[in-house]
């Protein structure tokens, strides 16, 4: 008996040996809900912020002095969620003083991005360069994101 005559057969078997492999390799929380989720966020975010962020804002989070502000520390990155998902989709055209010092760069809106890249990249800058702030869901995203007008 040729397999090659039963090509169901083969396709199925394949199928079969491909949803065992996926079972056998998806990662285990053990207990921690929800911190792969977490890593898996941090890790895209990284991505976004090297691919958009860090020209303007550097690789240490430092930013530009007079230019672009620091990301590290700040009550701007710390503080509220919703003002910072807003600068992001929105950009930032205003002089602000951060730590005393003032920053007069115009940060251009980043609402070409999905809601899951600007929670993630958010997510990462409150999770890096020093900085232990909560997580940011696309959800949370979502909700300031302009309704498009049809």
């Amino acid at each position: 008996m040729s397999l090659l005559k039963y090509p169901i057969l083969i396709f199925f078997f394949i199928l079969g040996l491909n949803i065992t492999l996926q079972a056998q390799t998806k990662p285990k929380v053990n207990g921690k809900s929800g911190q792969i989720g977490l890593k898996s966020s941090i890790a895209r975010g990284k991505v976004v912020y090297t691919n958009i962020c860090l020209a303007c804002h550097m690789a240490d989070g430092n930013g530009v002095p007079t230019m672009n502000p620091p990301l590290i520390k700040t009550s701007y990155v710390l503080g509220d969620k919703t003002a910072l998902i807003k600068i992001v989709l929105n950009g930032f055209s205003e002089d602000v003083e951060i730590n005393g010092q003032k920053f007069s760069n115009n940060m251009a809106p980043h609402s070409d991005l999905t809601d899951v890249q600007i929670a993630d990249v958010l997510t990462y800058v409150r999770k890096s360069f020093g900085n232990n702030a909560s997580a940011i869901k696309p959800s949370e995203v979502k909700k300031f994101r302009p309704v498009k007008k049809i």
